[in-house]
Protein backbone atom coordinates (compact mmCIF):
# COMPACT_ATOMS: atom_id res chain seq x y z
CA UNK A 1 0.00 0.00 0.00
CA UNK A 2 0.98 3.65 -1.48
CA UNK A 3 0.34 6.33 1.63
CA UNK A 4 -1.15 9.89 0.18
CA UNK A 5 -0.21 13.00 1.45
CA UNK A 6 -3.32 13.39 3.57
CA UNK A 7 -2.56 10.32 5.03
CA UNK A 8 1.27 11.85 5.16
CA UNK A 9 0.14 14.53 6.96
CA UNK A 10 -2.48 13.40 9.22
CA UNK A 11 0.14 10.78 10.24
CA UNK A 12 2.83 13.47 11.26
CA UNK A 13 0.33 15.39 13.52
CA UNK A 14 -0.93 12.17 15.31
CA UNK A 15 2.58 11.05 15.92
CA UNK A 16 3.29 14.69 16.54
CA UNK A 17 6.58 15.32 14.53
CA UNK A 18 7.37 18.26 12.61
CA UNK A 19 8.47 18.48 8.88
CA UNK A 20 11.70 18.79 9.99
CA UNK A 21 12.16 15.78 12.37
CA UNK A 22 10.26 13.66 9.40
CA UNK A 23 12.86 14.82 6.95
CA UNK A 24 15.80 13.78 9.32
CA UNK A 25 14.12 10.38 9.89
CA UNK A 26 13.14 9.17 6.57
CA UNK A 27 15.90 11.18 4.59
CA UNK A 28 13.65 13.15 2.60
CA UNK A 29 14.06 17.11 2.35
CA UNK A 30 11.06 18.80 4.14
CA UNK A 31 10.68 20.65 0.51
CA UNK A 32 9.45 17.61 -1.21
CA UNK A 33 7.36 16.41 1.91
CA UNK A 34 5.72 19.97 1.72
CA UNK A 35 4.54 19.40 -1.53
CA UNK A 36 3.86 15.90 -0.98
CA UNK A 37 1.22 16.28 1.77
CA UNK A 38 -0.28 20.00 -0.42
CA UNK A 39 -1.30 17.33 -2.91
CA UNK A 40 0.95 19.64 -5.30
CA UNK A 41 4.09 16.44 -6.58
CA UNK A 42 3.77 13.18 -6.12
CA UNK A 43 7.31 11.55 -5.00
CA UNK A 44 8.41 8.56 -6.60
CA UNK A 45 7.47 5.16 -4.48
CA UNK A 46 11.06 4.85 -2.51
CA UNK A 47 10.55 8.27 -1.18
CA UNK A 48 7.34 7.75 -0.23
CA UNK A 49 7.90 4.34 1.21
CA UNK A 50 11.10 5.97 3.27
CA UNK A 51 8.76 8.52 4.42
CA UNK A 52 5.74 5.91 5.43
CA UNK A 53 8.36 3.64 6.84
CA UNK A 54 9.68 6.43 9.36
CA UNK A 55 5.87 7.22 10.16
CA UNK A 56 5.34 3.69 11.16
CA UNK A 57 8.74 3.56 13.35
CA UNK A 58 7.30 6.82 14.84
CA UNK A 59 4.26 4.90 15.98
CA UNK A 60 1.57 5.60 12.95
CA UNK A 61 -0.45 2.45 11.75
CA UNK A 62 -2.19 3.10 7.36
CA UNK A 63 -5.39 1.77 6.95
CA UNK A 64 -5.51 1.05 3.02
CA UNK A 65 -8.86 1.89 1.50
CA UNK A 66 -12.04 0.23 1.98
CA UNK A 67 -15.46 0.25 2.78
CA UNK A 68 -14.44 3.29 4.93
CA UNK A 69 -11.58 4.86 3.24
CA UNK A 70 -7.94 5.47 3.46
CA UNK A 71 -6.76 6.16 7.01
CA UNK A 72 -4.43 6.41 9.61
CA UNK A 73 -4.43 5.26 13.72
CA UNK A 74 -1.36 5.54 16.08
CA UNK A 75 -0.07 1.95 16.67
CA UNK A 76 -0.61 2.68 20.77
CA UNK A 77 -3.28 4.42 22.46
CA UNK A 78 -2.35 7.53 24.61
CA UNK A 79 -2.49 5.50 27.83
CA UNK A 80 -0.92 2.24 26.28
CA UNK A 81 2.25 4.69 25.20
CA UNK A 82 1.97 6.08 28.55
CA UNK A 83 2.80 2.84 30.04
CA UNK A 84 5.46 2.03 27.43
CA UNK A 85 7.32 5.15 28.41
CA UNK A 86 7.11 4.42 32.27
CA UNK A 87 8.43 0.88 31.66
CA UNK A 88 11.30 2.16 29.70
CA UNK A 89 12.32 4.72 32.27
CA UNK A 90 12.04 2.24 34.76
CA UNK A 91 15.56 0.80 35.86
CA UNK A 92 16.92 3.93 36.01
CA UNK A 93 20.09 5.41 34.70
CA UNK A 94 22.51 3.20 33.72
CA UNK A 95 25.90 3.09 35.68
CA UNK A 96 28.46 0.69 36.62
CA UNK A 97 28.02 -2.07 38.94
CA UNK A 98 28.95 -1.38 42.77
CA UNK A 99 29.85 -4.95 43.42
CA UNK A 100 33.86 -5.36 44.36
CA UNK A 101 35.24 -7.44 41.23
CA UNK A 102 37.34 -10.84 41.40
Amino acid sequence: MMITGSQCRAARALVDISRQLLATLSGVDEETIARFERKLETPAADIILSLQSALETAGAVFIPEGERGLGVQLKFTRSEARRLSNLENEGGLAADDEVPGG
